[in-house]
């Protein structure tokens, strides 16, 4: 799903942790969301955290390995949260609601990691890694989606578009979400969880 809407992450250095390794990375993920991958240098990443020049090189080898970072931390972040959620239940009707909330709930707190993770994968030098992550995190829902065809609880034409249709719902929620807004996460992410029963006619 593309992300046309920019976010804006307002004051790159506000918040930066102490670790000097997640300071850049978080720089880096702030700026890429905010003026895009191939629009910002090493030196805005530097300047961000307080690092001139050839210094910045000391922690980090390029902005190609931050970008690869992030992307992989937040599939790594997806494939773990996913199987937490259905981690000992066996109801195929509610794993697929947990995984569903899981996702919703990770892209209403991570809105600046979806999209950078959205628009930015072509930017990537060696995009295997992070595609083939995908393809597991969105079969683990197919699956899901295919057991329940099978014990006759779901009714789809077919399990890979249902779950393109889940997967992108929860996405979207990165593009408008604010905790200020009308819904908690938790109350968010219980209604898509319905949404998400609905797709596939449970």
């Amino acid at each position: 799903m593309k992300v046309e809407r920019p976010h804006r992450p307002g004051d790159v250095t506000a918040g930066l942790p102490a670790d000097r390794a997640a300071a850049i990375r978080l720089a880096a993920l702030r700026l890429f969301a905010a003026q895009g991958y191939r629009a910002t240098t090493m030196a805005d990443i530097g300047a961000a955290v307080g690092i001139r020049g050839p210094s910045l090189y000391k922690h980090v080898s390029g902005k190609q390995v931050l970008l690869a970072e992030i992307m992989l931390g937040t599939m790594d972040t997806l494939l773990a949260m996913h199987a937490e959620a259905v981690d000992g239940v066996t109801d195929v009707t509610e794993r697929l609601r947990r995984a569903a909330e899981a996702h919703v709930r990770y892209h209403a707190r991570h809105r600046l990691e979806a999209f950078v993770g959205n628009r930015e994968i072509g930017s990537l030098d060696q995009p295997d890694r992070v595609l083939r992550r995908r393809s597991a995190y969105e079969r683990g829902f197919r699956e899901l989606i295919e057991r329940g065809v099978a014990e006759g609880v779901f009714t789809v034409r077919s399990a890979r578009l249902a779950s393109y249709s889940i997967l992108d719902m929860g996405m979207g929620v990165s593009n408008w979400f604010h905790d200020s807004g009308e819904f908690s996460v938790d109350q968010l992410a219980y209604q898509y969880g319905d949404l998400a029963l609905r797709i596939v006619g449970r």
